[in-house]
């Protein structure tokens, strides 16, 4: 099989797996669009952001799991993979324990930093507190997903994603629009889907390896010697995803200090970034499948070709992206919400969203390829580099610019993350100088 066909049969299952995600959020978006104002919006913006805040910090169980899963299969190793299997569920498991123990100061620290009207936080706390019983199935779901990658399996978290959101989606319409439960049901439809999607992950492992199962070495596997690695790579992807974090929750909480409309208008845009994000990391995932492997077996020239190759496809999608936005965009916010104001206002930064899609594949495409080398180090150095420059231009161009100062700063963000990936491709990437992480 040609690289390129390899590339797509890993990254098509990928991108439709994706996809699910930001449609999901159009959709939660859409519907509490059509029956609410702006603060309706505003929550759930709000609730995602906490939620980012939450969930990101974890992340690490995905692409940890991924990265490491992927070499020890290119080096035929089904102990270690089995190993990395283990030790993530049992993180996963420990997590998800604790964030439910602290969901109401949790839920009370994040009122106290949200700025924005008194009905639209109570909104947000009710989408909280009920979303966060979802917290168990959600974060095993990250290291199932991370794990079938590593193995170069991306057919079955498709199937998985798609099942999972038509049944959040399903549930979703049917609390909203049938039981009138507005915002709450929204978020029950949340948790009722990841515990199905779970469910489905978990008999679907069984049915596709359940001959693995025997091997399986339980108490080995939890042992601190034999974690070691694996905290070690996640540690640096834990502080990759704060700066992340940092970010991506600063903007709706700048957002909402300059008011709810700004904060609906940003909202929507982000939208847009969250669609190309999940199709560009289809192909990152197909990045960490194949660079995991080639690491793992040592194979420095199948390793400099793929590379190549996501970058050409990065490309190409980023021209298609970019043609979309440009020519569409007002009929895209459409499809979002029926609120003409916010729409009118979001378009007044619409082209920073067009500028989005060349700015930020590489950034996009990289993180799959350093996650695939476990080259955590790097992408951590750059990721603060990244997020400081990001503050510093906020805070220069915002007195004078407004919102343009901020989507100013974001643009450059992106350029920085993908400009210096690139720049340290050879020192942390590739086979023969990589700095191990």
């Amino acid at each position: 099989m040609s690289l390129n066909k390899e590339i797509l049969r890993l990254a098509i299952p990928s991108i439709i797996t994706n996809i699910t995600v930001p449609l999901l959020g159009m959709v939660d978006v859409a519907i509490i669009g059509h029956i609410s104002d702006a603060r309706g919006i505003a929550a759930i913006a709000l609730g995602t952001m906490i939620f980012n805040l939450v969930y990101w910090n974890f992340g690490f169980l995905r692409m940890g799991t991924s990265g490491l899963t992927a070499q020890a299969y290119g080096a035929q190793d089904r102990q270690e993979y089995l190993n990395v299997l283990v030790q993530g569920l049992a993180i996963a498991g420990m997590v998800a324990v604790t964030l439910i123990a602290l969901q109401y100061p949790i839920g009370m620290l994040s009122s106290k930093l949200i700025r924005s009207s008194e009905e639209t936080i109570q909104m947000t706390l009710t989408y909280f507190y009920i979303r966060i019983w979802a917290a168990p199935a959600t974060l095993g779901l990250y290291v199932l997903k991370g794990w079938f990658i590593g193995m170069q399996n991306a057919k079955t978290p498709m199937w998985i994603a798609i099942a999972l959101n038509l049944v959040n989606i399903v549930c979703s319409l049917l609390f909203v629009y049938v039981f009138d439960f507005g915002i709450a049901g929204i978020a029950w439809g949340t948790v009722i889907a990841q515990y199905s999607g779970f469910t489905a992950a978990v008999i679907i492992w069984f049915v596709q390896y359940g001959d693995l199962w025997k091997h399986i070495r339980w108490r080995d596997s939890i042992q601190w010697h034999k974690m070691v690695r694996f905290f070690k790579v996640n540690a640096d992807i834990f502080l990759r995803s704060l700066c992340l974090i940092a970010v991506f929750t600063f903007i709706p909480y700048i957002s909402g200090d300059m008011g709810d409309e700004i904060l609906a208008a940003n909202t929507l845009l982000l939208q847009l970034f969250t669609l190309l994000s999940y199709i560009m990391d289809g192909f990152a995932y197909a990045g960490e499948s194949l660079v995991g492997r080639f690491v793992g077996a040592r194979d420095e020239q199948s390793l400099r070709l793929v590379v190549r190759r996501l970058l050409h496809w990065g490309v190409a999608l980023s021209a298609l992206f970019t043609i979309v936005y440009a020519l569409w965009g007002r009929q895209l916010l459409g499809i979002l919400t029926n609120k003409q104001p916010v729409i009118e206002l979001a378009m007044q930064y619409i082209l920073w969203t067009v500028m989005v899609p060349f700015t930020g594949f590489a950034a996009f495409i990289y993180d799959g390829i350093y996650i695939g080398a476990t080259a955590s180090k790097g992408m951590r150095n750059i990721m603060f580099v990244a997020t400081a420059a990001f503050f510093i231009l906020y805070f220069i161009l915002q007195p004078f610019w407004g919102n343009h100062g901020l989507w100013c700063a974001f643009i450059i963000f992106l350029c920085l993350r993908g400009g210096l990936m690139l720049l340290c491709e050879k020192k942390y990437v590739m086979v023969e100088n990589r700095v191990k992480s």
